[in-house]
């Protein structure tokens, strides 16, 4: 049987199965550990509500912990509140600096209530030679949840984290 302090340990050496430099844990997408006489219960809230990912996420993170030792591991997906960027801890925001993606900034929800669609007012820094002369080219990265830019100073393209 884990404990408690052993699980979230488990948990923090799986990785996002899209931001592989990045753990589950340090995207803010594991809400809850809880060590009971039947096992664990981890609930998880994913980036988006569609996140193609989800299931393979589950199934990381149940692989995880019965290895290390968990006997029986439930995971429940929680949807409300829904998940934030502002979940994302600062060490993760270098991390994805570093692999080439634009953590988020500021708060995700502005006056309380979601934007209905993604809005950026401020330049992005690039993050591969910091120039702020960059551009958007689609709402939509690799994932929905990444916008992608160019820096028009080095040419690159970049994707940005977007804020929800």
């Amino acid at each position: 049987m884990l404990t408690e302090a052993q699980a979230w340990k488990a948990l923090a050496a799986v990785p996002d199965p899209e931001i592989p430099v990045v753990s589950v844990t340090e995207l803010g997408i594991i809400r809850e550990v809880e060590a009971g006489a039947d096992g664990l219960r981890v609930v998880v809230t994913p980036t988006y509500s569609g996140c193609p990912a989800t299931e393979m996420i589950a199934s990381s993170i149940e692989e995880a912990l019965l290895a290390a030792g968990a006997g029986r591991v439930s995971i429940d997906t929680r949807l409300d509140p829904a998940w934030t960027s502002d979940w994302i801890g600062s060490e993760a925001r270098e991390k994805l600096r570093a692999y080439g993606i634009v953590p988020p900034s500021g708060q995700a929800a502005v006056g309380g209530a979601r934007p209905l669609h993604f809005v950026r007012r401020s330049p992005l820094a690039c993050p591969r030679c910091g120039s702020t002369d960059t551009t958007r080219l689609s709402e939509f990265g690799s994932t929905a949840c990444k916008a992608l830019y160019r820096c028009r100073s080095c040419l690159e393209p970049f994707e940005y984290f977007k804020p929800i």
